[in-house]
């Protein structure tokens, strides 16, 4: 009867360990954090510091420490019981107890081996011979593996990311600006594309130097094209396919609770404040620049720091400071007296299925420079963006967000945002306020597609001492992603703008398109 236990319990095991070898190969960056001299021999469970005779596991740790010598801890006296074991530890441990187990069958006068248990493992390697052998296959197989991961790998220090965007896109409507009001949105349809690279660069396994390079044809659907900025793409990029630098940041720890952040170029506040709409991504969510987080977001973007703070396991705030002309040395530019944006931002998780977050944010921009005065991100009515024209404006905004995941396939999500302008040159002020509501789909069809539909009213003027807009435009928009492979979504969708520029005299505008996205 001990003998078949002993085979059943065998058995399982070996099954176990083929059923782990079998898993897809360790990322690399696990085979960078560990090596085998992380780890030490023990010969006594009293040699770990965080494993006492109370524990459940102690028994199990002192036969093995101290009858089989086939545990070992880690050189710092611990074992750290609780952590999950990496594939290389797991191939440490295993060898280790092989090893063991092959020198008590070498020494015949062991007193912890009978001749009983030879004849047990014997009979073992008899009935196992041909699971054995798989075992010794694949163990070879993941050691060419590895050594062929390492003999190509980019960089030991530094991970290349990249995004590629294909788009078919077209617009249907009439123009609504004053040089050519009415005219006719003929429809034409457009095939362009935008590619990242992200080169992320770790110099201690905790910090990260992001750099990306940039290119795109995609042109924004903005008031030179339809008279309004509310019909621009969420993934638009134009820089003539030329190859520039976009975003360059360092971030680095500080203790475990904070992480800086320094923005040298291209940076958004969104980085910092990251929003919890599902929608949000621009290769992946949302096709419409609106539909993808609160504006308010997009107020400024350029050099600045961050830093972010995990209060507790529920709440983190961020705080920025952000400048978009910090690199021109002229008067009413620079880092300290040019257009900047400080931002206070609270995420608060209740529950684990709902997010709230609380933002402000003071920005003032002088009027002056290459920026330009955006209040809007570009996603509302030509006098939101500017209220009060090409002078000196201070703002400040505040917004809420909230994210509450029902089940595993729907995640209900909204924003609301309002900001309150004011000019110190000419004394005038106004209300602008956009709000949105969105409903996502996870895995909606097959594992990894994303429907998205989403309502809601771009930044609008609702009171000014100058012109406030008059009517009311709604942004409504759906797209479904379809999950072709791990790399590749192929995401058609539209979204329509009713009384564009928040005017009733205006036709609705449509905006199609169809995103192809490859990730690797």
């Amino acid at each position: 009867m001990n003998n078949l236990f002993r085979l059943l319990v065998f058995k399982t095991s070996l099954s176990l360990v083929l059923t782990c070898l079998s898993t897809p190969i360790l990322a690399l960056e696990y085979q960078q954090e560990f090596s085998s001299s992380h780890i030490s021999q023990l010969t006594s469970v009293s040699q770990l510091s965080d494993v006492q005779s109370t524990d459940w596991s102690f028994q199990a740790l002192q036969s093995l420490i101290e009858k089989y010598g086939c545990i070992a801890g880690y050189q710092n006296g611990t074992y750290r019981g609780n952590l999950k074991m990496t594939r290389y530890e797991f191939a440490v441990s295993l060898n280790t107890c092989l090893t063991k187990l092959q020198e008590l069958i070498s020494t015949t006068n062991n007193s912890l081996l009978t001749k009983e248990d030879l004849d047990v493992i014997q009979k073992l390697q008899t009935e196992f011979a041909s699971e054995l052998t798989t075992l010794s296959s694949r163990l070879s197989n993941l050691e060419n593996t590895t050594s062929e991961i390492e003999a190509n790998q980019f960089s030991p220090t530094t991970k290349l990311e990249a995004e590629a965007i294909m788009a078919v896109a077209s617009i249907i409507g009439e123009n609504t600006s004053d040089v050519e009001p009415n005219s006719s949105l003929n429809g034409n349809i457009i095939f362009s594309q935008r590619v990242r690279l992200n080169f992320l660069t770790s110099f201690t396994g905790k910090d990260e130097l992001n750099v990306r390079l940039e290119s795109g044809n995609i042109p924004e659907f903005d008031d030179s094209v339809t008279g309004t900025i509310m019909t621009r793409l969420g993934f638009d990029e134009d820089t003539g396919n030329d190859i520039g630098l976009d975003e360059v940041y360092y971030s680095f720890p500080i203790g475990d609770s904070i992480k800086t952040t320094i923005a040298i170029s291209e940076m958004e506040l969104n980085d910092f404040a990251e929003p919890i709409n599902p929608l949000a991504s621009s290769g992946r969510g949302a096709v419409s620049r609106f539909g993808r987080y609160n504006p308010i977001l997009r107020n400024m973007s350029g050099t600045g720091l961050g830093i972010n703070y995990q209060l507790n396991q529920k709440t983190q705030l961020a705080v920025a400071y952000m400048a978009n002309d910090a690199a021109i040395p002229t008067e009413k530019n620079g880092l300290f007296n040019g257009n900047f944006a400080a931002l206070g931002h609270l995420y608060y998780r209740p529950v684990d299925n709902l997010g709230i977050t609380f933002t402000y944010l003071h920005s003032y921009y002088a009027g002056v420079g290459k920026s330009g005065i955006d209040l809007t991100g570009s996603t509302g009515s030509l006098i939101a963006q500017s209220p009060f024209g090409n002078v000196a404006t201070t703002a400040n905004s505040f917004g809420l967000e909230t994210s509450w995941q029902i089940n595993q396939k729907f995640v209900l999500s909204g924003w609301v945002g309002y900001t309150k302008a004011e000019s110190p040159v000419t004394n005038d002020n106004a209300d602008i306020v956009n709000y949105a509501v969105s409903l996502a789909f996870p895995d909606l069809g097959s594992k990894g597609n994303l429907a998205g539909l989403i309502l809601g009213m771009p930044p609008k003027v609702t009171s000014s001492s100058l012109i406030a807009d008059r009517d009311t435009s709604l942004h409504i928009e759906g797209f479904y992603r379809f999950q072709v492979t791990d790399n590749i979504s192929i995401t058609p969708g539209l979204f329509v703008i009713t009384n564009p520029e928040h005017n009733a005299n205006n036709e609705s505008i449509v905006v199609g398109t169809v995103r192809t996205t490859f990730r690797f």
